[in-house]
């Protein structure tokens, strides 16, 4: 997706096994089964080789390449029932896109670092890239669904499956892929097949927050149906009771803010990390196919 101004923030890995409950399959898009992190089949990846810096999301910080300290042997993280009171918070928040368990059994046959060192670095500089193709897979499954983008569905489908094909690619070739053009690519064309749902399902004038800074807003029972929040900062933001059905949040930061209440149904482009990163209650209604956090 179009890169947002750099502004200085934490970064995040993911714990190694499941956070939430999956989803049935038959809640899913198209293709998005094999979206989903599926952990017990991952080398840890996102544990070691991502960095995090010590923030409000984890009490240390760690280099790029350097296992967490909470990883055991078998790939498995020593403190997984009680990451978010330890203080590991950005664990629980992150999400893969099952480009893990891509790497570790279609990339690398399977092959885990451990058992051979000589994979590990080409290993850890294919995940990240594979990360952002996945992602990009995971918003392209849910726009071939979007019947009011019809038109596009053929610049969809062959997006996706030059996309999918590049998952394929040799980890020679991926180490060494600069995702940022696809990425841009794919936004660009999620952005026109938002435009065109909006516009059927939301007739009238919407509201366009794209990119605002709105951090600690107060939006309880702000009527944003159908409103473009691409890449809007809601970090902390009061958005309880809010109508956000039919709003882009692609890109959007929901970091402590607060959906108690709020109606998410049909949220365009809205992911688990998002729904995880943000605060809600028993009444917070969340697109099908997405998990309701168990914090909430």
């Amino acid at each position: 997706m179009p890169r947002r101004p750099h502004r200085p923030r934490p970064s995040a890995t993911p714990t190694p096994t499941p956070v939430t409950d999956p989803t049935p399959a038959t809640a899913l898009a198209p293709g998005r089964n094999r979206l989903r992190a599926d952990c017990t089949t991952c080398f840890a990846l996102c544990c070691t080789a991502l960095p995090f810096a010590a923030s409000a999301d984890f009490p240390v910080s760690k280099p790029a390449g350097t296992p967490c300290g909470n990883l055991r042997e078998d790939f498995r993280c020593g403190i997984h029932t009680r990451l978010r009171e330890d203080g590991w918070r950005g664990c629980t928040v992150f999400d893969c896109f099952g480009a893990g368990q891509q790497v570790s059994q279609v990339t690398f046959l399977g092959r885990d670092w451990r058992t051979h060192p000589e994979s590990r670095q080409e290993m850890f500089a294919v995940f990240p890239v594979m990360r952002v193709l996945h992602e990009l897979l995971w918003y392209l499954a849910e726009a071939l669904t979007l019947a009011p983008a019809r038109p596009l569905h053929p610049e969809l489908r062959r997006l996706h499956a030059r996309t999918e094909e590049l998952t394929r690619a040799e980890a020679s070739v991926l180490a060494t892929t600069d995702p940022g053009p696809l990425r841009a690519e794919t936004g660009e064309l999620l952005f026109r097949a938002s435009e065109l749902v909006r516009a059927a399902d939301v007739p009238g004038r919407r509201k366009n927050h794209r990119g605002a800074d709105l951090m600690g807003a107060r939006l309880t029972g702000a009527a944003l149906r159908g409103a473009n929040l691409r890449g809007a900062y809601l970090i902390a933001a009061d958005l309880s009771g809010a109508d956000l059905r039919r709003a882009d949040l692609i890109g959007a930061d929901l970091r402590d803010a607060d959906l108690s209440g709020a109606d998410l149904t049909g949220a365009l482009f809205l992911t688990q990390a998002q729904v995880n990163a943000a605060r809600g209650d028993a009444r917070t209604r969340i697109p099908t196919g997405l998990d309701r956090p168990t914090h909430w």
